[in-house]
């Protein structure tokens, strides 16, 4: 196998093996039956029961999570532990938001690209709805001076202190969700999209509904394999992603209300990417292991981008992701035959299309002579995306690398594209090639 580029990085052939993934289960106002390493350890469990060589034979495990628990510090370490691989392999957790499974394939590439791994187990795994509620500022400060009174007036004067507003919670998911440096939630940022390339509420719920009918026809033509059964402690058993909606339709989504700007906006709950707990693990080798254990090989990591741009219009990440590879490549957008665009919102993934085909931005934010032209639809997100599976958020990165392969593989193709927004501005993105 030839040599490759990883980013600007000559390096060795960096092979993807195998991976698979839990069904996407959508949040329901309680914690979920599963903790993001139960997510993990039960998607790698299937997964390496299936290989030739031994958990312990993986020279190292990264995990992407944004939001582990506080039972699940460098939560990498936990699920390598669980899995099997042994007291020394190592591992570590990364995270970089929405794209925290990208950059775990992306830092196992690298990692086997320049030798200092042959056998590593990455992914990513979130389950949102365990994201803490947490006591404000105020509280913490009145329970930091009442445990410091020593004498008993001391400590009813701390008493005195306290006021019901003390009790008011932060809840992390919201807080998570907002953009520290602009103010803005991520549904703001999409509003933004929205008003600059004049994308109506049509428009995002076609594609919403788009997105329910892609999964349900995948689902229907039995196309997701990768997906692995959860069973929680009551026995109840959990095979696919559970937010799908295969009646869904433009005039039910007409009737959702916006949620992030009341009064002029047109994001939705609807037309958003669906609250979820959910995992996704891959396992990557280079030629040496191929070959020393036979392995089938499903595709190869091929080239990685990172990107930075405004926070406030964050969803355009992709498209800085996306150019530099094209370009390094010499491919126009036609040439890529899958493309997985992590949908967010329907807003932000129709922005990226429009950003491509829009001669100014293309000039004035990407330094190009002329726009790249139009994404056709039939080769996006064939499958369905966020807004129909839902986006845990330190997994998606990792899922839409997986698919991606399972869809080339499928159709007997060479070439796919996986890219992700990030919130804080930024957008990341793989080319990958099937074997």
């Amino acid at each position: 196998m030839s040599n490759i580029t990883v980013g600007n990085l000559q390096g060795r052939s960096v092979n993807v093996i195998d991976g698979a993934r839990t069904p996407f289960l959508k949040a329901m106002n309680k914690p979920g039956a599963f903790t993001a390493s139960d997510l993990a350890v039960n998607c790698g469990n299937t997964l390496l029961t299936r290989q030739p060589f031994p958990a312990d034979a993986i020279d190292e495990v990264i995990v992407g999570c944004v939001a582990p628990s506080v039972d699940e510090a460098n939560i990498s370490r936990i699920v390598s532990l669980r899995l099997g691989c042994g007291q020394s392999t190592p591992a570590y957790t990364v995270q970089r938001n929405c794209a925290s499974g990208l950059q775990s394939l992306d830092n196992a590439a690298l990692d086997i690209a320049t030798g200092r791994a042959d056998l590593v187990l990455a992914g990513g795994t979130e389950a949102m709805s365990h994201s803490p509620i947490v006591y404000n500022h105020q509280m913490a400060e009145w329970l930091g001076g009442l445990s410091g009174a020593r004498t008993p007036v001391n400590k009813l004067l701390s008493l005195l202190k306290f006021r019901p507003s003390m009790l008011k919670p932060i809840i992390g998911l919201l807080r998570g969700l907002t953009d520290p440096f602009t103010g803005l939630s991520m549904g703001q940022t999409a509003e933004n999209l929205a008003h600059r390339f004049k994308i109506n509420r049509e428009e995002m719920d076609n594609f919403a509904v788009r997105s329910h009918g892609n999964l349900a026809r995948a689902y229907d033509l039995h196309f997701l394999n990768e997906i692995v059964e959860l069973i929680d402690s009551t026995g109840r058993v959990y095979s696919a992603d559970d937010g799908l909606r295969k009646d869904s339709t433009v005039k039910k989504l007409a009737k959702l209300r916006p949620v992030f700007d009341k009064k002029f906006g047109h994001i939705t709950a609807g037309n958003s990417a669906q609250v979820t707990d959910g995992a996704a693990l891959l396992i990557l080798a280079s030629d040496e292991i191929v070959e020393k254990y036979d392995l089938p090989v499903l595709g190869h990591i091929k080239d990685v981008q990172w990107a930075g741009l405004d926070p406030a219009h964050m969803g355009l990440g992709p498209v800085h992701a996306v150019t530099p590879i094209l370009q390094r490549h010499q491919y126009g957008l036609d040439e890529i035959d899958y493309w997985e665009i992590n949908e967010a919102f329907a807003a932000q993934v129709l922005a990226c299309i429009a950003a491509w085909n829009d001669e100014e931005y293309c000039t004035n934010e990407l330094g190009l002579d002329a726009p790249l032209g139009e994404l056709g639809l039939s080769r996006l997100n064939i499958d369905g995306g966020g807004i129909s599976l839902g986006h845990p958020v330190g997994a998606s990165g990792a899922r839409i690398v997986l698919h991606a392969h399972k869809v080339l593989e499928r159709n007997n193709e060479k070439r796919a594209i996986a890219t992700l927004c990030i919130g804080g501005g930024q957008g990341g993105a793989m080319l990958l090639e099937r074997a």
